[in-house]
C-alpha cells in the first residue's frame, strides 16, 4: 500500500519576516479583520483567509494555512499588506505631482483641487477623506503634494490626477510625478533638419 505524500507547505521569504509596530501603533484583531490605528490616522485590513495573525510582543508574525504554494503567495500579500498599513498609520506617504506646461498650475481650497491645464475651463477634483493636498508656496502652483496614510488611496487619487494630462513625448508638457523619466521623441523639425 502506497503511503500518501504530505507536501509541506512552503514559507514565502517575504512573509516570514515580522512586522515590527513602532511606538504609538496599536493593532486590534478580530478574527481576519485588522484595525490599525497610529498618529497619521485609522486603517481597517482584511486578511485573506487562509492566513493567521500570531503577535509577539511589539512585532507581528504572519502564518498560512493554504495547501502547496498558494501558502506562500497568501503569507506575503498579507505581509506585505499589513506593512504598508502600519507604515501608513505611523508615517504616511506622500506622492509630488508637477505640472509642467504654460499656463499649467494648480490650487487646493479645502477638499478640491483646482487645476489650469490649458482646457477652455479649470478642472475641478474632489479628493476623497483621507487624503490631503498641498501646494508649497515657492512652486507658483506648478507642484501638487499629495498625503494619506492610506498607500493604495492615494496612488489611484495621484494616477487619477495624472490621467486628466498625462506627459506627451513631444513638448514634456503635462502632469507627472516627481522623479519620473519621460521618454521624448524628436518630432518633425529635427526629421526636417536631418535632410
Amino acid at each position: 500500500m502506497a503511503e500518501a505524500v504530505v507536501e509541506a507547505r512552503k514559507q514565502s521569504r517575504v512573509g516570514k519576516r515580522p512586522v515590527a509596530l513602532p511606538k504609538g501603533v496599536t493593532v486590534n484583531v478580530s478574527g481576519s479583520k485588522l484595525d490599525i490605528q497610529g498618529p497619521k490616522g485609522k486603517l481597517s485590513l482584511e486578511l485573506p483567509p487562509t492566513v493567521q495573525l500570531k503577535k509577539d510582543g511589539d512585532k507581528l508574525l504572519l502564518e498560512s494555512s493554504a495547501p502547496g504554494r498558494d501558502a506562500a503567495r497568501y503569507q506575503g500579500l498579507g505581509r506585505a499588506l499589513l506593512q504598508s498599513k502600519v507604515k501608513g498609520v505611523a508615517e504616511g506617504y506622500e506622492r509630488l505631482l508637477e505640472l509642467v506646461g504654460t499656463g499649467y498650475r494648480c490650487e487646493v481650497k479645502g477638499q478640491t483641487v483646482s487645476l489650469a491645464l490649458g482646457f477652455s475651463h479649470p478642472t475641478q477634483v474632489e479628493l476623497p477623506p483621507g487624503v490631503s493636498g498641498n501646494v508649497p508656496a515657492d512652486s507658483k502652483g506648478t507642484l501638487l503634494v499629495l498625503t494619506s496614510a492610506d498607500k493604495s488611496l492615494l496612488g489611484q487619487v495621484a494616477a487619477s490626477i495624472r490621467d486628466l494630462r498625462p506627459p506627451e513625448p513631444y513638448g514634456g508638457k503635462g502632469i507627472r510625478y516627481r522623479g519620473e523619466a519621460i521618454r521624448r521623441k524628436a518630432g518633425k523639425a529635427a526629421k526636417a533638419k536631418g535632410k
